[in-house]
């Protein structure tokens, strides 16, 4: 039975990969937030799914994007800080 849950999985996964790739294109930072969490929790059901199928590039490459999503929130994070407010004029 848990062998059927977990090649299941995979339509899960792409469900939210999709959504949440779908969230991350949106100019509101509270829906790109969703989309984020999103993203990480799609590389884990992927990561899973690959695990049980011996998919061990897909692992490889879920690792390397949660790495690059991270990347990218705290290089927008810095960036956010480093621009002047408009409202201190």
């Amino acid at each position: 039975m848990t062998d059927e849950l977990i090649d299941w999985l995979q339509w899960p996964a792409m469900a939210v990969s999709v959504a949440a790739a779908w969230f991350l294109g949106s100019p509101s930072p509270l829906k790109r937030g969703i989309g984020f969490w999103g993203m990480l929790v799609s590389n884990a059901m992927w990561a899973v799914w690959g695990w049980h199928d011996g998919a061990f590039a897909l692992i490889a490459l879920q690792f390397c994007l949660a790495a690059m999503n991270i990347r990218g929130l705290f290089k927008a994070e810095s960036e956010a800080e480093a621009k002047p407010s408009s409202d201190s004029s």
